[in-house]
């Protein structure tokens, strides 16, 4: 028989601490494998970084004050895992730098300031990580058939799994960043009815020329990751008197488009005055919102699940060997 006592005082994996150069904000989480197989988090941290202001411009580039306040960041967050030994460090970067012309200058100066490669994925790289990571959460253990969408500044991910495998997994030009710079006039005033048609229309174009299918059925599961939905989250949980902590993980596809109606109307100072927007996403917010409803739209979906397993899991997973539980016969 097993001993139980035993397995769970099996040692633990050396932690490992994966940063996420993302075009938005710059992340950390360290995280150990436990005996059994699961992924469990040390620690996570944010910082608010946009290094990708600029993303569409022709040729993509990254602005120097982007790059200083990237490297920046990413040496604080290395600062901040150190307490906590890991076995490795790995940084990796997404949209933002694979587009730039300049992100080869930007993993040069992060390599010459803390000796660490960044690894650049592709968007396929992006989208299973993606996918891999939010397999790691117990919380979407019942899900079998569903899909999986990420929104960050510079793209979208788009996943389907079938039996919990991936069938498909695209990254999409229709970050909220990218589409705000594309598609909306003055980002300062508020969301028109201009702003808001070519953000949908752009939205429309891309999925619709066929790289991503809604081919599950019109009752399919789907979730939604990355600071978008954690804001709006966090929007729903303060205007009906909630406290973070709990804020709802399933988001009414109707709950969000009254979000949406609520801050588009208002001027850039007066989003950031709503209780609990996040001051640093405020701008981009209204295109992303607009994207997530118009991909709601096209794949019929009507509610969204919300997971904080995401890239950084992916990478952590993928790194960390699973461990062998000890057993007394």
């Amino acid at each position: 028989m097993t001993d139980m006592r035993a397995e769970e005082h099996s040692p633990s994996s050396l932690p490992v601490a994966v940063i996420d150069i993302g075009s938005n904000s710059i992340k950390v989480l360290v995280a150990q494998r436990k005996p059994g197989g699961r992924l469990r988090s040390l620690d996570s941290h944010t910082l608010d970084v946009r290094i990708s202001a600029g993303i569409s411009l022709k040729p993509p580039r990254l602005s120097e004050e982007g790059m200083c306040s990237g490297v920046a960041a990413v040496q604080a967050l290395i600062e901040r895992c150190q307490k906590f030994h890991p076995a490795s460090i790995l940084v990796v970067a997404t949209s933002a730098v694979r587009d730039a012309v300049n992100g080869a200058e930007f993993r040069s100066r992060i390599k010459s300031s803390t000796g660490i490669d960044v690894r650049v994925l592709s968007g396929e790289e992006e989208a299973n990580l993606i996918g891999r990571g939010l397999l790691t959460d117990p919380e979407v253990g019942n899900f079998s058939d569903f899909y999986l969408f990420d929104l960050g500044g510079g793209s979208l991910e788009c996943l389907s799994f079938r039996a919990r495998k991936v069938t498909q997994a695209v990254s999409l030009p229709l970050g909220c960043v990218r589409l705000t710079e594309v598609c909306v006039a003055d980002s300062g005033l508020a969301f028109s009815v201009a702003d808001h048609a070519a953000v949908v229309a752009r939205v429309k174009s891309t999925l619709l020329a066929g790289s991503f299918t809604f081919d599950l059925g019109p009752d399919a599961e789907a979730l939604f990751i990355g600071g978008t939905m954690t804001s709006t989250r966090f929007l729903i949980a303060a205007a009906t008197g909630l406290p973070p902590e709990r804020a709802p993980t399933n988001l009414a596809v109707s709950a969000i488009e009254e979000v949406f109606r609520r801050i588009a109307p208002m001027s850039l100072e007066e989003r950031k005055k709503v209780p609990a927007m996040p001051a640093a996403r405020a701008d981009v917010l209204p295109a992303a919102l607009a994207t997530v409803l118009t991909l709601a739209k096209i794949g019929r979906i009507r509610n969204f699940h919300t997971s904080f397993h995401n890239l950084r899991w992916g990478v952590a997973d993928e790194t960390l060997p699973i461990l062998q539980t000890h057993r007394v016969i």
